[in-house]
């Protein structure tokens, strides 16, 4: 964590039921349609009873299918705000979700109070511009508490970074995503490629959303917050890159 090396590490159906056709498949002879003895294989017959009746039942959404796999199904994740922290966000005003509304990404983080020391160091990356006339992005954007947990941790590599624009272009850009994409959207995808060239993991339980990257692993604490020109998802820690 304190090399070069990871430099940029603390900052940013069923199977075909053919058992039917087999057991009719015989080469005997045919019976005597006469013959009393043809009417009693009906009891037992695999196609209207005992072994294949289960088969059926189990293979064609029957309670044992097709209960669990509706119950197995992931519920949509919101299509507006969720997350905890989104109470943290002001009630109006432009740091508000409507005001962020109006105004491209970087400038609509300025005015949110959660987001002061990402804001900052955009700035000092000279990033602000480039965020701001993009045509459609997807943010991770560490809240506040996320910096000040990492600077807590490690306050010579965060202030390294902090004070070394390369890596910190590296760090904020492994937070951005070319292309709006919502909470749901990411969780089906499962991935997304970052700005810096590598690519991180998301994944969605109930309405907890994780985005791991090479060295860390971040929870979406208000998702779906809404920008002129981004879609951004705050969350709880710096995500890390492999910058090698």
């Amino acid at each position: 964590m304190r090399t070069r090396t990871l430099r940029a590490a603390a900052m940013f159906g069923a199977a075909a039921l053919a058992l039917a056709a087999c057991g009719d498949d015989t080469t005997t002879a045919e019976p005597d349609a006469t013959d009393p003895g043809v009417e009693e294989p009906a009891d037992g017959d695999m196609g209207t009873g005992g072994m294949d009746d289960e088969g059926m039942d189990d293979g064609t959404g029957g309670d044992a299918m097709g209960d669990d796999a509706t119950d197995g199904e992931m519920a949509a994740l919101p299509t507006g705000e969720f997350g905890p922290a989104c109470g943290e966000i002001p009630a109006d005003g432009p740091g508000s979700s409507e005001g962020m509304m109006e105004d491209p990404v970087a400038t609509a983080a300025s005015n949110n109070p959660v987001l002061s020391t990402l804001v900052d160091l955009v700035g000092e990356a000279g990033l602000a511009d480039t965020l701001n006339n993009a045509e459609g992005l997807t943010v991770f954007a560490p809240a506040d508490s996320a910096f000040e947990a990492l600077q807590a941790e490690d306050p010579e590599l965060f202030d390294m970074v902090a004070g070394d624009v390369d890596l910190l272009t590296d760090v904020l850009t492994y937070h951005v995503v070319e292309g709006e994409m919502d909470a749901q959207a990411l969780a089906d995808a499962g991935s997304a490629g970052s700005m810096l060239g590598q690519d991180l993991t998301v994944t969605a339980d109930g309405e907890t959303v994780t985005v791991e990257a090479a060295g860390s692993t971040a929870t979406v604490v208000c998702g779906n917050v809404q920008t002129a020109n981004a879609t951004v998802h705050i969350i709880d820690t710096v995500l890390v890159p492999d910058v090698g």
